[in-house]
């Protein structure tokens, strides 16, 4: 299986076409939408963390590119401030991905970068200010 999360900037002429769904049905990949804005009749915006065999994914992106679709791999630099964080563990009642837990008996807040979707949840409930994410964007 592969694996990687995408940004897909929609031309406004086709933001209301069910191309996601045509991902699926099409070229047997299964997607976790991040972050959308997409507004009919206007350009839309799409983060996803997008499977599928390697051969499937690279299909996929070619009928993506096709429609006029512009698709950029995501990198993220996902920081956690060890000295601001107090382990509250407030973040890890938001985290989808399960990147931030406790670790008892300890009760430490402990981050594994590797599950980590950048959805961003944690940024914002953090009292402490302890989580940054950064997005690199690179064209496929």
């Amino acid at each position: 299986m592969y694996s990687k999360i995408i940004s897909l900037r929609f031309p406004k002429d086709i933001a209301d076409q069910p191309v996601v769904v045509n991902l699926v049905k099409k070229f047997d990949l299964t997607f976790n939408i991040l972050k959308a804005v997409i507004y009919p009749r206007k350009e839309g915006f799409l983060v996803m963390e997008l499977t599928g065999e390697r051969k499937d994914f690279q299909r996929g992106i070619r009928y993506l590119k096709s429609l006029g679709i512009k698709v950029e791999s995501v990198a993220q630099d996902i920081k956690r401030d060890e000295e601001r964080c107090f382990h509250c563990g407030a973040c890890t009642a938001v985290c989808i991905t399960g990147a931030l837990y406790i670790k008892r008996p300890e009760m430490e807040v402990v981050f594994n970068s590797d599950k980590c979707s950048a959805c961003e949840l944690c940024v914002a409930v953090c009292p402490a200010q302890a989580m940054s994410v950064k997005f690199n964007k690179a064209l496929i």
